[in-house]
């Protein structure tokens, strides 16, 4: 364990107002050590540095935290896992679905889900469209869905329809703030400016639901 990692992590969050005991901070290193140690080979951020990783990836994704509400999750194109893995590390009591259709990323998310001992992790390799998830013969409807801008707003609505009814949370994390919505069926109930330590970047967080 990198001490300075995590003390890196326990100041950014306390600048931000939120906290995690140690074992979770410890936990959340882990999982962008492993991040690092994988890159290499299969590409999985344009981020090399591990310490640019904790305010890139962690406190970016818990900037979010205040505001994942229910207990089921869905985790669109979640790629290394962001913001999906943060979220189950500090948020046990909930489930979540990492989806991706990136062979190699989903691999990675099992390893990671495997080490950090994610139980409440279920990894998803599939295009969201297809994806058709049933309980007791009947369709499931995410609590929450969340996707870090790896497509358009109206694309990520019209991707997760299937999966959302009229309590779905849909929280989109973008950098520039587009608060376009073209289909009349959902309403854009919150637009938020994230402040996240040790990042000099815009970051927006959407809240979206159904009508």
């Amino acid at each position: 364990m990198k001490e300075p990692l995590r003390q890196q992590l326990d100041y950014g969050l306390k600048e931000m107002g939120l906290y995690f005991p140690v074992p979770v901070q410890q936990k959340l290193i882990h999982y962008i050590q492993l991040i690092a140690r994988w890159n290499k080979a299969f590409n999985l951020t344009a981020v090399r540095d591990v310490g640019e990783m904790v305010s890139k990836h962690l406190l970016d994704s818990l900037a979010v935290q205040p505001f994942v509400e229910g207990k089921t999750v869905l985790d669109v194109g979640s790629g290394a896992g962001l913001p999906g893995i943060p979220f189950a590390i500090t948020s046990p009591e909930k489930q979540f679905v990492l989806i991706d259709s990136n062979g190699k990323k989903t691999r990675f998310l099992m390893q990671a889900k495997i080490e950090l001992k994610l139980d409440n992790v279920e990894v998803v390799n599939m295009r969201v469209e297809d994806y058709q998830p049933m309980k007791d013969g009947h369709r499931i409807y995410f609590d929450v869905i969340t996707a870090r801008a790896y497509a358009t707003t109206d694309d990520i609505l019209m991707s997760t329809a299937h999966l959302q009814d009229e309590t779905t949370h849909i929280l989109v994390m973008q950098g520039k703030l587009d608060e376009k919505i073209s289909s009349d069926q959902y309403v854009l109930i919150g637009s938020h400016v994230l402040n996240v330590y040790g990042l000099d970047a815009e970051r927006h967080l959407l809240e979206i639901k159904k009508i």
